[in-house]
């Protein structure tokens, strides 16, 4: 896996600056997240983005608002009425097209917030009411011009399946990243595919299934299309959630390596566990746990070599809820 710690292999994630604690709000304030520069800064290099402050907003200055339309909304001053819409649609364009963005292997926004807000932006209407319909104007066209980039908002966060995904995403992105970054070989995308097999089971295993048929098919495309197809797919395959059957079914697939090495006492142990995992009386990391004990102890190459065992660095504990 790669050690996101080191200088080479640093991963670079766009970021509200506001998150990071630094005090661009309207009101000259931050909105800082602690799980996010305490946690996640170990092993992501954050790069803040504060869209109101680089149009020319300033700060302090006037809160705005979207209104109008949630598919094309009007950013406003909320007591001026003063028309941002225009100018901040310029700079997102400029700004999301930029060389550096294109290291990014992923990006934190800040919720609710008329630039930055991923969904359910508050848009006021004729009547004066909101609805939450909207997407922030930076936020829009940041997704329009990166669809593949893994993208988040800090409030989402806080739910611990979604905060995986997001996680599992990232680090996934950055390797897919690595890998394509220069021309490459088809051995290179075999031991890719391979390595990432069970990762892709437990989350689709129809996706894993056209990703295998488009590798084995890679001589009929130019380079830059496979590239494309290749990583639409693999990750559009991890954007759907992990479950508990899917996880099973891959602790069972990596069970069946160890037949040869294991007596029949242990493997009712590791088939107690995973039922137990189940059920929901332990988190997935205890069966992950177990069963790298053995492929360690028995030197089974093909596991040691897979992702799902170590999609990120253990010491974020995202398996450890139950």
């Amino acid at each position: 896996m790669v050690d996101s710690r080191t200088p080479e292999s640093r991963i670079r994630i766009g970021i509200s600056s506001c998150l990071l604690g630094q005090k661009v709000r309207f009101d000259a304030g931050h909105k800082h997240d602690r799980f996010i520069t305490d946690v996640l800064g170990p092993y992501f290099e954050f790069v803040p983005v504060c869209p109101e402050l680089e149009v020319g907003m300033g700060v302090p200055r006037e809160s705005v608002k979207l209104q109008g339309n949630p598919e094309a909304p009007l950013m406003v001053g909320n007591k001026s009425g003063k028309d941002w819409t225009a100018r901040m649609n310029r700079y997102a364009d400029r700004r999301v097209r930029r060389r550096d963005m294109t290291d990014f292997s992923g990006y934190i926004l800040k919720k609710d917030s008329p630039s930055c807000g991923m969904e359910r932006v508050k848009v006021y209407g004729e009547s004066g009411m909101p609805e939450r319909r909207g997407r922030g104007l930076f936020a829009a066209a940041l997704m329009r011009q990166h669809p593949l980039l893994p993208v988040e908002e800090e409030g989402r966060l806080n739910d611990f399946k979604i905060r995986e995904n997001f996680i599992v995403r990232v680090f996934a992105y950055h390797r897919l990243r690595i890998l394509f970054k220069s021309s490459f070989r088809r051995g290179e995308l075999v031991r890719f595919h391979a390595a990432h097999k069970y990762l892709l089971l437990a989350h689709s295993p129809k996706h894993h299934k056209l990703l295998g048929q488009l590798a084995a098919n890679m001589k009929r495309y130019e380079v830059p299309v496979f590239r494309e197809k290749y990583s639409a797919l693999f990750m559009e395959a991890l954007k759907m959630k992990s479950t508990a059957r899917k996880n099973v079914n891959v602790l069972h697939h990596i069970l069946g390596f160890l037949k040869d090495h294991i007596d029949p006492s242990d493997k009712r142990d590791i088939l107690q566990v995973i039922e137990d995992y189940r059920n929901e009386l332990v988190p997935l990391i205890v069966p992950v746990t177990l069963l790298k004990h053995y492929v360690n102890k028995h030197g089974i190459e093909y596991i040691q070599d897979q992702i799902y065992l170590n999609p990120h660095p253990k010491e974020l504990m995202l398996r450890n809820h139950v």
